[in-house]
């Protein structure tokens, strides 16, 4: 549950909603549902409500990638993540695996 408090206090992105997906699948359900209620996708896999929370919708796939221990690896699939609106599975992975 959340509250906006009106015009003197509103939501910022200082404050998210996490949404772990298991999968792509799952990630475009959520992200599906979002838009459908009104939100506007922002970039790199956040989406901003109608009543201006942000909420970020993330494969869990992405998370492993990201703490591989090869450096290289997870600065393709961060520079690859920084392109996207919504999240792609087998867009971070073709960036990891051509790393």
């Amino acid at each position: 549950m959340g509250y906006n408090g009106g015009p003197y206090f509103s939501f910022s992105e200082g404050v998210s909603l996490y949404v772990d997906c298991a999968d792509q699948e799952e990630v475009d359900t959520y992200w599906d549902k979002l838009v459908q209620a009104g939100a506007t996708p922002t970039q790199c896999g956040w989406i901003k409500d109608p009543f201006g929370l942000s909420w970020q919708i993330v494969p869990r796939r992405f998370t492993e990638l990201i703490h591989d221990t090869d450096p290289k690896k997870v600065k393709a699939v961060m520079e690859a993540m920084m392109t996207m609106v919504k999240l792609d599975v087998a867009e971070l992975e073709r960036a990891y695996n051509e790393a």
